[in-house]
């Protein structure tokens, strides 16, 4: 069985980033996304730097049979899972009320249930080749926000949940990190209803490369951090959040978000 890095959510962003990442550092990959054109693509771009071409997974997160039509697929092609990257997962800006209520469902579905499930169904192949887990999830993991009020909640959960298990699995040899970025360049901000005009034009330029994220999430990794945050300014940002008063934060927070809108 040939070791196997998942990387979900590959088709674009820090998903794909993560997986050239992997690449370069000689794991043999399997990428997993809906869109199997772009899918391919990188695909192909890995092989031709000379890299075994990825296994390439078309697939829904949020369908029932997700993770068992994964877990057949690397069985299949003779994988089994080394490391996991849990990268898949969207976010809505707007207030909860406002916001398409089976929408927000989905978001929970994807961002925590399927991340939860991957984790539980691969765990035992990742602890039996002592791998890691990489689980991606933001800046929103260290605080409320009002605006965005059930991404954040999300995000918190994969924070917490990846910070735990690394402490259960720790004598195993298995590593596992949270890698909690601020905002990046991607397809995310487009999805989730960022509008970057007007006031929030000079945040684009202030982005992270998905590329510099995606390599210090591996670098963290392998060095057992079990959370990092890319960025000076973000780990400002969450400083001056833990030390801001929850009445204050709250309504200011708030309002960014409403900018960004």
């Amino acid at each position: 069985m040939t070791q196997t890095a998942i990387i979900t959510g590959a088709s674009e962003g820090i998903g794909a980033e993560l997986a050239r990442v992997f690449a370069e550092e000689g794991h043999e990959l399997a990428l997993v996304a809906r869109r199997k054109d772009r899918l391919d693509a990188l695909a192909d771009e890995i092989a031709a730097s000379g890299r075994p071409r990825p296994l390439v997974v078309e697939l829904d997160l949020l369908e029932p049979d997700a993770v068992e039509t994964l877990a057949k697929a690397l069985a299949d092609n003779g994988r089994v899972a080394h490391y996991l990257v849990n990268n898949a997962g969207f976010g809505l800006m707007g207030v909860a009320a406002e916001l398409d209520s089976g929408e927000q469902l989905a978001m929970i579905d994807l961002n925590i249930r399927a991340l939860t499930a991957l984790t539980l169904r691969f765990l035992p192949q990742i602890i039996e080749q002592r791998g890691g887990i990489l689980n991606v999830a933001s800046v929103a993991a260290f605080m409320p926000g009002p605006g965005f009020a059930v991404y954040y909640a999300t995000k918190a959960y994969v924070r917490s949940f990846s910070e735990a298990l690394a402490e259960e699995v720790s004598a195993s040899g298995v590593k596992v990190t949270a890698l909690c970025p601020g905002p990046v360049a991607t397809g995310f901000q487009s999805r989730a209803g960022f509008d970057f005009s007007g006031a929030m034009a000079g945040m684009k330029p202030a982005m992270l490369p998905a590329a510099a994220v995606a390599r210090e999430g591996y670098e963290a990794l392998l060095e057992e951090r079990r959370v990092v945050v890319p960025g000076i300014v973000n780990n400002l940002l969450i400083w001056a959040a833990r030390l801001t008063p929850r009445f204050i934060l709250m309504p200011l927070l708030f309002v960014v978000q409403r900018r960004r809108g």
